[in-house]
């Protein structure tokens, strides 16, 4: 049986104001109801598959473990990383832990951002490097290019090898439109997806060849991890002491067992906002619309509204990105330097870089809807059953209006109902807590006054989701 291994870290910069630092591209639903994270494990029903193994960020691992439970996959293994190292060592800390169930687990190493839109195909070509790899070669999936594409990396195929795959003649490195063209023209040359298949302990036979000093860091991190509620949390020295490359350095380019299986099945890495372009459904104009759009004399847009209705007179070739807190305007051939917006976002210490309006707990969601220079007015949602940390503050108090729903509230020693259309006050520095007792989502308006009106003014004293130090 096959082991998958989704990769859920990156942060999908090029694709902001909707992906952000603490809520990337990934973890959004950009074309329906399912994340990208649920469609990347929905594909592989069908196919006969141990329980997932998901790497992802330290700061998202309530994001991973409730949409995995919204997707009904309780059995995962959610490892968390507590500093980026890239894939390299990432699919090295799987391989290993896939190894104490099984030690002949046949990894699929998959990332959690691409769109892939023929299933049955991809399929195909999945049982296609599964033989390879029960052979002890290391499989990658080369997308048939259909276009001269500067912005993926390249597979040059060599000799064909068994079960309809080939030898890897050499890794080249993202071309300029000319290379690509020539590229293209060959027939011999693929875009590297960024998906493998592989032995584990054949990925590790390789890896500790070239690589050692990961694979003893990976090694001691994982014998010294420990289980914290849905997540396996490494041992964070061990990790911190592992050289961080990727796949294709540190083994793919460098190994004689590459083999690559060709995949042409509708994939992207949905890589910036022309790509979403591309791959969305265009009407008579060109244009293709996400929310409340209205168009005139327009051309070739991509239109994504969340919130407001955007109008669009005149314009050719944009992308205009409406959020709650941010919009976006760039012409499609400029959308690879969305990341300098991100860049002089995170330069300047601001919010819109971090996370957006919403923000979700693993409790619920909060919404801040107004701030002034000492109060802020925040709408929450807790989720039934749900309890928010044993809490105060030094430098606020707060005011809640229950608006739907019932809150079990605690202040101090005493614990109380507060019901629809009641209200409650939290003095500055009084511990308390509040608790969705309920079976339907709980809502409150929230009015905070005081001198710092800041998180970090949170001190916990108690919490079901591990978040006290």
């Amino acid at each position: 049986m096959i082991t998958p291994v989704i990769l859920a870290g990156g942060n999908g910069s090029r694709l902001w104001p909707l992906s952000r630092q603490l809520r990337p591209k990934q973890f959004l639903s950009l074309f329906g109801e399912a994340s990208m994270l649920q469609e990347s494990l929905q594909r592989l029903i069908g196919l006969r598959c141990r329980p997932p193994i998901v790497i992802c960020n330290e700061e998202h691992r309530f994001l991973v473990a409730d949409q995995l439970r919204q997707a009904n996959i309780g059995d995962a293994c959610i490892i968390l990383e507590p500093e980026g190292r890239n894939t390299a060592p990432a699919i090295a800390l799987a391989a290993l832990r896939a190894m104490e169930d099984n030690p002949e687990s046949v990894l699929l190493v998959l990332a959690a951002d691409h769109l892939i839109e023929d299933v049955a195909e991809f399929h195909k070509s999945i049982e296609s490097a599964r033989l390879l790899a029960v052979q002890g070669e290391l499989v990658t999936f080369g997308i048939v290019a259909d276009h001269a594409e500067t912005g993926y990396g390249y597979i040059q195929r060599g000799p064909t090898d068994n079960e309809g795959g080939y030898r890897v003649k050499r890794f080249v490195e993202k071309p300029d439109k000319a290379t690509a063209e020539d590229y293209l023209a060959t027939g011999d040359y693929y875009w590297n997806s960024g998906m493998f298949m592989f032995q584990a302990q054949c990925y590790l036979d390789e890896l500790e060849s070239f690589e050692p000093e990961i694979v003893h860091a990976c090694r001691a991190a994982i014998k010294g991890a420990r289980r914290d509620l849905d997540f396996v949390r490494l041992d964070q020295e061990a990790f911190k002491r592992c050289p961080g490359n990727s796949i294709d350095y540190a083994v793919m380019e460098r190994t004689q067992r590459a083999c690559m299986v060709p995949l042409d099945a509708g994939w992207s890495d949905v890589g910036s906002w022309s790509a979403l372009w591309q791959i969305g459904e265009q009407d008579n104009w060109g244009n293709v619309t996400h929310g409340d759009a209205m168009y005139h004399e327009s051309h070739n847009l991509l239109v994504h509204s969340e919130n407001r209705l955007v109008a669009a007179v005149g314009v050719d070739d944009l992308v205009i990105v409406e959020t709650k807190d941010a919009v976006l305007v760039a012409h499609k051939d400029h959308v690879q330097d969305v990341k300098k917006i991100v860049e002089q976002l995170k330069r300047e210490n601001r919010s819109e870089f971090m996370n957006h309006r919403e923000v979700y707990r693993p409790w619920g969601v909060y919404d801040c809807i107004d701030h002034g220079e000492r109060y802020q007015v925040k709408r929450i949602t807790v989720k039934p059953g749900a309890k928010l940390s044993v809490q105060m503050h030094h430098h606020r108090s707060e005011h809640w209006v229950v608006v739907s729903g019932s809150a079990q509230v605690t202040v101090a020693d005493k614990t109380y109902l507060v019901s629809e259309n009641e209200s409650t006050y939290i003095p500055i520095g009084q511990v308390h807590a509040l608790e969705n007792p309920g079976k339907i989502p709980l809502e409150l308006i929230e009015v905070q006054s005081g001198s710092y009106l800041g998180e970090d003014d949170i001190v916990r004293l108690d919490d079901r989701y591990g978040r006290c130090q």
